[in-house]
């Protein structure tokens, strides 16, 4: 079984606390606490990561519900393991990782996902994350208005 990082826990505790907002400041809701609970035990036995095949249903299924709204593959698709790389120069994902993502299991996912994000070497974390940055600060294209004597293509 492969563990889930406890940074994992925590930002499924923060999706759901900004999903199901407390009603008054004090009662959380029942994944929050599902959550919380694992979290706290983890936190008092100094853990980093706990096995999914233990979690408790109701935190399993909390956390999976996070899961679901993260990002699948971490493909940019310039997949460097197809012209016999070990590590993808793309993504940062081994040759295994990348034949076998899909038969892997969320909490095997978001462990590769935490190592290459570390790991931060990948072109998905330098040259096109600044990129995709640059893009978003960027505003949107105006269409250029006709001059007079151009037909317009309204």
């Amino acid at each position: 079984m492969a563990g889930i990082h406890i940074t994992d826990i925590e930002a499924a505790i923060n999706w759901w606390r900004e999903r199901s907002p407390s009603p008054d400041g004090i009662t959380a809701c029942c994944e929050v606490r599902a959550l919380a609970e694992v979290y706290a035990l983890m936190v008092y036995y100094r853990e980093s990561e706990c096995d999914d095949g233990y979690m408790p249903a109701a935190s399993r299924t909390a956390w999976l519900a996070w899961y679901a709204t993260t990002p699948d593959a971490p493909c940019i698709a310039i997949c460097s393991t197809s012209q016999g790389d070990d590590v993808c120069k793309g993504c940062g994902r081994s040759f295994d990782e990348v034949q076998n993502w899909p038969g892997m299991s969320p909490a095997e996912k978001r462990a590769t996902w935490r190592r290459i994000t570390m790991d931060g070497t990948a072109l998905r974390f330098n040259r096109y994350a600044e990129r995709a940055r640059e893009a978003q600060s960027l505003p949107p294209e105006t269409p250029a208005k006709p001059t007079s004597g151009e037909p317009s293509q309204a």
